[in-house]
């Protein structure tokens, strides 16, 4: 078939309730997707996914996703949600939906593994979350629950029926020690949408972020806080990382990184200690790893810091992972003013990316990052608009102090 000679078809998106879900997928769910929720055990998943059905089951203005092409087997009941659960008892799932304060009124939960038989209560639905597709098995299978072949089979029938009948479907996925899906790489390449739900499960900031997007960008980030009462978006994340920052300790550095479209500031912490090891240790949490070596060459090699006698930490505060090279600035600074045991001018902040040479590069969207920073009261900004190395920043930050 020709390109040009099929038909066209515009397909709605429909709003989720939460602004920061509706951003990492593009603007919202588009009608007969699939997506992939994954997460540490205990991060928050299904509480995201039943505070999401809540918000869609009281929806009353959304349309229904089922295309006008495909008729449906029964009529479709407006707004009805179905919340499949493998793992949880309903009773289980009554408590946590009282302990959140969810009306449940409009939402369907039912309590089955098997997807055969789960296949025929969908003909209704709207949108369907599995929890979890490790717990599916079909009986046309030999294996056990969660073995490759299950889980493949079980995901791909899953898969069919959504985009025959235009129905959503989210389906929960757990992930290895190593921060992998568990279960068949294929499950990734199956589904239009992959989302990591991360976060300390012992702190309280939980991100989204999309590794695969068909419909939108996968640069998003989306921000949320776990309370009493379930994930609570973040509206100023900023502030929230920021919020325990402390500029009078040496060794904090505030840095403007970009998410995806939203600048966002958070706090960069080093701690330069010396060594008895005959390999000092280069430990990195919220940063790569190779470019906390990267940064360490540069210092040691064109500011002349005898860095090799001693251990270098990094850490970026409130959980938050930068992936942007624009956090070098920042990341250099920190460890200088650690070694020197001086401080920054109060309300800097920094961005900029730093090459072997020592010279400070320019990076994307720069004339957000200074006004989210001048929004929050940051005065002094060190970018590469007025500093071209790195030796110009350590001789003029600390040119009254022996650095």
């Amino acid at each position: 078939m020709r390109l040009d000679a099929i038909k066209s078809t515009h397909r709605d998106r429909f709003k989720t309730g939460f602004s920061e879900l509706d951003r990492v997928l593009g603007g919202g769910i588009v009608p007969g997707s699939v997506i992939l929720l994954a997460g540490q055990p205990g991060v928050g998943k299904s509480t995201l996914m039943l505070q999401l059905v809540e918000k869609i089951s009281q929806a009353k203005s959304q349309k229904t996703a089922r295309p006008s092409s495909v008729p449906p087997a029964r009529p479709a009941r407006r707004n009805s949600v179905l919340y499949i659960s493998g793992e949880e008892s309903a009773r289980q799932i009554k408590l946590r939906a009282e302990r959140l304060g969810i009306k449940a009124g409009k939402i369907w939960l039912l309590a089955e593994t098997n997807v055969d038989l789960i296949l025929k209560q969908l003909n209704n639905a709207f949108l369907v979350v599995i929890d979890s597709v490790q717990t599916l098995y079909t009986d046309q299978l030999t294996g056990a629950a969660g073995s490759v072949g299950q889980v493949r089979e079980c995901a791909a029938r899953l898969l069919k029926f959504a985009k025959l009948n235009g129905v959503s479907v989210f389906l929960i996925g757990h992930i290895t020690k190593q921060g992998a899906i568990a279960g068949p790489k294929v499950l990734e390449h199956l589904v239009d949408t992959v989302v990591y739900f991360e976060g300390d499960k012992f702190g309280g900031v939980r991100l989204l972020r999309a590794s695969k997007n068909r419909f939108g960008p996968t640069d998003e980030v989306g921000i949320f806080a776990m309370t009493d009462q379930g994930l609570a978006e973040v509206a100023n994340p900023s502030k929230l990382f920021l919020q325990s920052q402390d500029q009078s300790v040496p060794g904090s550095v505030v840095v403007a990184t970009m998410e995806g479209t939203r600048p966002v500031l958070v706090e960069v912490q080093a701690l330069v200690a010396p060594t008895r090891l005959a390999m000092p240790r280069r430990i990195a949490q919220g940063i790569d790893y190779r470019r906390l070596q990267l940064v360490s060459a540069v210092l040691s090699k064109r500011l002349g810091l005898p860095l090799a006698g001693f251990d270098i930490f990094i850490k970026v505060a409130g959980g938050f992972k930068i992936e942007e090279p624009a956090v070098d600035l920042g990341v250099a600074l920190a460890i200088l003013t650690s070694y020197k045991d001086l401080l920054l001018p109060a309300k800097t902040v920094c961005f900029g990316e730093i090459d072997l040479l020592g010279a400070i590069r320019p990076v994307s969207q720069a004339a957000q990052r200074k006004k989210e920073a001048r929004r929050l009261g940051f005065t002094k900004i060190i970018s590469a608009d007025n500093y071209h190395f790195l030796s110009q920043v350590a001789k003029t930050l600390f040119k009254n102090k022996q650095a």
